[in-house]
């Protein structure tokens, strides 16, 4: 390029597009044959791991603050003004590429994926692509400035979270309800984003020619490994196998706990009336013990973690105005991952930290490859989250450096593994109802049949837990969740990953360090393989059928049965 691109997107993200656009004018205009090709490629990948990195910098402020206007206003600036000429830029370079008829070595891939995006590509889009991802940030705004007065101080709803787990059952049922009247004070308004998002989503597929949303984002994802028929596979196995494994984990707990019937309030309570775990009491002790943690797992992944806290990568506690949920992006020019949390100093804190980590780890293990090459599929990525929550597990009592003696350290791990089995059927409700949907449009894009449907799907696949005169709160579930708002289809991934997950689990009780090496190189693949190659390399199976996954609910049970026989 005539001019050198800065190192970091953090002085580029403010640059208008007409500092941007001659970039791209000169990949266009430049030759491209086999002499020229590799250089191309690089500056092509330079600039848009700063465009990429723009965006997630601008994103992250966002949701640090989402009560911050020049946050906002920053952020959308860039929405409106940058992100869709440069996607309509990056269009023409595809364009280009693919009409050249060069092989890229290594990228076939990275091929596959951008003749599907050049395929889709519609200049129509660029607008509501950009106002769907306004309307995610405003998703998050509504969500993020929820609070309570709980005992004399303003809460977010992340902070309340401790006094679920009180011994004290009326507490716990007032702070939860509490919360569920606020959540519903902000149902108009999310209603009314709702049927912002269906418009917008529905105008998406319409101008790209095709059927119905599902079938766009089904390409926009990369889903070329598998079908929805093969989605609707996974949710009859999860009905089959794990439905009746959550209801025996639901019916344990409620004897426990003595109540004639389970509420929602009784489910994260120790069932045996000890005292909530309390691991860390500040965010740095987290840090410390977690990086202890990390070290244990692997040296160097523990080193990856290091640098993480040195530079300032870390945005853990909860606190006003920040959005909700957690999240770990990365930032592609500088080679960085950041972690995104909110924690209030309760064990799920340790396991989404952990989580976190391995998408971070996935971020370092893979920074060597190109841009279009880099990103691993969403599928692959919760596989790298998941698993760390199994391999940092035997590292949580203190003696090993973490939170827990030896006997909280085995009621930490039961609770982690029956919080995994109940999962699966929630995540069956959350895809099974974007699947609905994004192929009944019309109906869907009425809020009242989305209750229906969830409270339709609830009942199929949650059984084991009260909600009888709690029928507003149930219907309503789908508001709260963030993905089916401001990541559509995307949930499946994490159900699946699980599977994978308690595959690499499985390996690593046999052999742990075979376990993290062969971790550590599917890691290094980033997005430069097919999905069921990347768990081939991790040394597990990509499935979807009841055989295996009765086998990952038969090892967690055992499992859980173990740890309790001990303690």
């Amino acid at each position: 390029m005539s001019e050198s691109l800065p190192k970091t997107a953090v002085e580029f993200k403010d640059w208008p597009w007409s500092q941007i656009e001659p970039y791209f004018r000169d990949l266009e205009n430049r030759p491209l044959d086999a002499n020229h090709l590799s250089s191309w490629m690089q500056d092509w990948s330079d600039l848009e791991k700063l465009l990429d990195e723009a965006y997630w910098r601008l994103y992250v402020a966002n949701t640090l603050d989402t009560t911050d206007p020049q946050a906002e206003q920053a952020y959308n600036r860039f929405l409106d003004e940058v992100r869709p000429r440069a996607k309509a830029g990056a269009q023409q370079l595809k364009e280009k590429l693919l009409a050249s008829g060069l092989v890229v070595s290594g990228f076939e891939i990275a091929m596959r994926n951008l003749r599907a995006e050049a395929a889709l590509f519609r200049e129509a889009n660029l607008p509501l692509l950009s106002e769907e991802k306004k309307l995610g940030a405003e998703y998050e705004k509504v969500m993020g400035t929820q609070t309570v007065v709980w005992e004399g101080r303003e809460l977010t709803l992340p902070q309340l979270l401790p006094v679920y787990q009180d011994p004290d059952r009326d507490k716990r049922e007032r702070a939860w309800r509490l919360a569920a009247e606020r959540q519903l004070a902000d149902r108009r308004a999310i209603n009314e984003l709702w049927r912002k998002f269906m418009q917008v989503r529905g105008q998406l597929a319409a101008n790209s020619g095709l059927s119905d949303y599902r079938a766009y984002r089904w390409t926009e994802l990369h889903r070329f490994d598998y079908t929805p028929e093969d989605c609707f596979q996974f949710h009859a196995a999860i009905e089959a196998v794990v439905v009746q494994a959550a209801r025996e984990l639901y019916e344990k707990r409620r004897r426990r706990l003595g109540v004639d019937s389970l509420r929602p309030w009784d489910l994260e309570v120790d069932s045996l009336g000890r005292l909530p775990l309390r691991p860390f009491q500040t965010i740095d002790e987290l840090v410390e013990k977690g990086g202890k943690i990390f070290n244990q797992v692997d040296l160097q992944l523990g080193t990856q973690f290091e640098t993480m806290r040195q530079e300032d990568l870390l945005d853990l506690a909860s606190r006003k105005g920040k959005a909700p949920g957690a999240y770990c992006t990365t930032f592609m020019a500088a080679q960085r991952p950041f972690i995104f949390m909110n924690a209030v100093g309760i064990h799920d804190d340790i396991l989404t930290l952990v989580h976190e980590g391995g998408h971070a780890f996935n971020a370092f293990e893979s920074r060597q490859l190109p841009f279009h090459a880099q990103e691993p599929p969403l599928e692959f990525a919760e596989v790298a989250s998941m698993s760390m929550e199994y391999l940092s597990a035997p590292y949580l009592a203190a003696e090993q450096g973490g939170f827990y003696s030896l006997a909280d350290a085995a009621r930490a791990r039961v609770e982690h593994l029956e919080v995994a089995v109940r999962f699966w059927p929630y995540m069956a409700v959350v895809d099974s109802f974007q699947h609905w949907v994004y192929t009944h449009h019309v109906a869907a894009s009425k809020p009242v049949n989305c209750d229906e449907k969830w409270s339709e799907l609830w009942e199929r696949y949650m059984p084991g837990v009260d909600w009888s005169g709690l029928e507003l709160e149930k219907i309503t579930g789908w508001q709260r969740k963030p993905h089916i708002h401001a990541d559509p289809l995307y949930y499946v991934e994490y159900g699946l990953a699980q599977l994978g997950a308690m595959q690499v689990w499985r390996r690593a009780l046999q052999d742990q360090e075979s376990a993290v090496a062969a971790y550590r190189r599917a890691l290094a693949l980033g997005g430069s393989a097919t999905i069921p190659d990347l768990y081939v390399a991790a040394g597990v199976k990509f499935a979807f059928d009841a055989g295996t996954l009765e086998k990952a609910v038969d090892l967690a049970m055992r499992t859980i049965e173990t740890l309790e026989a001990g303690s």
